[in-house]
Formats: structure tokens, C-alpha cells, sequence
């Protein structure tokens, strides 16, 4: 009995050392093939990088290419504003204008300057107030903006006028409207 027991004993750690052989050897061959992917995985990736900073490099390299005709394009608006010195005569004419052929009378400007620092451009802010129909009004915007000139409404109020003198459908419009003068 006593030679059965260590027979099966012997058996039994043999099958113990068996099992464990085993796992260790699934062990090392699940992270060689945990490592095999990640090294492919990883290669991926960097290969995905490279290639978007690839793209990146393109795309900063034909901005680079523009930066002259942008210079040109800019410097092309600058020359385009008033000049300093005429230029608060200039914009009431204009605005005058552009509101005579809308139908408008332009009632009142009020300009306000700021100097832009660094840019030798000086901002012109203009209140004004123009009246009239409604379609005189969309037609003054619409020619404010297909103006020549450069023009940026910042904004605009309406109110019914003339409702005391008996006129129907007439507005009144207070406009701000902002435009830059460049450097005489």
C-alpha cells in the first residue's frame, strides 16, 4: 500500500510539474504574441503620424507660398481706404450719396476716431440716422456694402418716424458704421 501511495504521489507531481510547464509555455507564448502585435500596433501609429505631419509641413510650406500675394492683397486694401486728410469729407459725401440713390435722407454724422497702434491705420466710428421706407433702407445696406469703400455696419436700430406728421411706413434708422483711414 505503501508503494501505490508513492506511485501516485510520484504521479501526481509529475502531472503538477506537467501543468505547470504548460502555463508557464502559454504564458510565454502569449506575450510573445502580445508583443508581436504591439509592435505592429505601434507601427502603425508611427506610420500614421509621420504621414500627418508629412501633411502638415505641405500645407505650411504653400501657405509660405502665399504670404507675398496676402502682403500684396493687404497692402492692395490699405491703398484702398481714404486718406486721412480728406477722408471725413469723403465718407459724408459717400454716405450721402449712397443714400440719396436709396431714396434716404441722411440726417446727421457723428464721427469718432481711434488710432490703431502698430498698424498706422486710424479707425473712423460713424453714427449716423438715416429716414425713410423700408426698402430705401435695405437698398442704403445693400449699396453701403457693394460700396467701393469699405464699410463694417455694426449695428443699426429702427423706429417708426414721422407717425406724428402723418406719414405711414416711414423709419427712422440710426446706423453705426465703421471705416479706416489710412495714413495721408
Amino acid at each position: 500500500m505503501r508503494r501505490d501511495f508513492k506511485t501516485k504521489m510520484r504521479v501526481i507531481v509529475l502531472l503538477l510539474l506537467l501543468l505547470v510547464a504548460a502555463d508557464v509555455a502559454l504564458g510565454v507564448y502569449t506575450w510573445n504574441l502580445a508583443s508581436a502585435q504591439t509592435a505592429q500596433q505601434e507601427l502603425v501609429l508611427l506610420t500614421r503620424n509621420r504621414d500627418l505631419l508629412k501633411k502638415d509641413i505641405q500645407r505650411a510650406q504653400e501657405i509660405r507660398s502665399r504670404i507675398p500675394a496676402i502682403q500684396k492683397d493687404c497692402d492692395a486694401f490699405e491703398e484702398s481706404l481714404f486718406a486721412q486728410s480728406s477722408g471725413y469729407s469723403t465718407v459724408s459725401a459717400d454716405l450721402s450719396s449712397i443714400a440719396g440713390k436709396a431714396g434716404l435722407r441722411l440726417e446727421g454724422n457723428a464721427f469718432k476716431t481711434k488710432s490703431l497702434p502698430g498698424t498706422g491705420l486710424t479707425e473712423l466710428g460713424i453714427d449716423a440716422q438715416v429716414t425713410g421706407d423700408y426698402r430705401g433702407v435695405v437698398r442704403f445696406l445693400n449699396g453701403l456694402q457693394r460700396s467701393d469703400n469699405y464699410y463694417a455696419v455694426e449695428g443699426l436700430s429702427a423706429h417708426p418716424g414721422g407717425q406724428a406728421r402723418g406719414a405711414k411706413g416711414v423709419l427712422q434708422v440710426m446706423l453705426r458704421i465703421k471705416t479706416y483711414f489710412r495714413p495721408a
